[in-house]
């Protein structure tokens, strides 16, 4: 019960890394407001965990609806301790000179704008109180690029650089704000990391990883319970890999 007494937003929480953690969270003792746009989705996962789990239908890359989530916390569980900013997508494999505007455009308003929309409505709240935890889903693509995936990667090692930013600014508040880093895993942009989701592009792919598979949510959800209890209350700015020895 790590998490005992907390609330937490998890956003993109319907499914994949987001749905492990928020899993995880509720085991930990932890109240989530579950945010996402799939809110069929968000609500079978919260009908799983019971009164625990709220449901909020949230796009984060909308000043408005990001406003709307954090308000809509407070007023459900009472404050906000822990955010995690775990929303995210990608453009398909593709040369960089070939990405549209709007494939560029989408991928950096869902996985940057979105860190910097959370951190205008819910650092307040947290400075009121006097603490707080951040945690923002990277990628090992942030930290070593694949081909092909040239914007996704270059978003990614923004919100890295963006944790360690807003974790030496927050700290004298009290708020801690970390990353972790997951290699692929089974999650709804598996198909779209792959560009085909065939038994040869996976061999490949898990080639690169030394412990010989994906991440999994379960994976994220262990981590992230950790990066975000007081276990943790000596770490900031950290970006953690999660992925099988990737990046070594």
């Amino acid at each position: 019960m790590r998490l005992s007494g907390k609330t937490a937003i998890v956003t993109g929480g319907a499914s994949g890394f987001g749905a492990g953690i928020v899993r995880k969270f509720i085991a930990e003792g932890a109240r989530v407001m579950i945010a996402d746009l799939n809110l069929d989705m968000a609500e079978s996962l919260a009908r799983d965990l019971g009164t625990q789990a709220q449901v909020i239908r949230a796009d984060v890359s909308d000043r408005v609806s990001v406003q709307a989530l954090a308000q809509a916390t407070v007023d459900t569980l009472g404050r906000i301790d822990i955010l995690v900013n775990n929303a995210g997508t990608t453009h398909l494999p593709t040369p960089l000179e070939d990405v549209s505007d709007d494939d560029f455009d989408r991928v950096f308003a869902v996985n940057c704008k979105s860190v910097y929309l959370t951190a205008r409505c819910i650092v307040p709240l947290m400075k009121a109180q006097h603490g707080g935890a951040i945690l923002n889903v990277a990628s090992t693509a942030g930290v070593s690029p694949r081909p092909r995936l040239n914007w996704y990667n270059a978003s990614k090692g923004w919100m890295i650089t963006a944790t360690k930013a807003m974790a030496v600014e927050l700290a004298p508040a009290g708020v801690r704000v970390n990353a972790i880093n997951p290699v692929a895993g089974e999650t709804p942009l598996l198909k779209s990391f792959l560009g085909e989701d065939t038994p040869e592009m996976r061999a490949k792919f898990l080639s690169t990883i030394p412990m010989g598979r994906f991440s999994t949510p379960d994976d994220m959800g262990n981590a992230a319970a950790f990066l975000c209890s007081d276990e943790a209350s000596m770490i900031t700015g950290v970006c953690m890999e999660v992925d099988g020895g990737r990046c070594i």
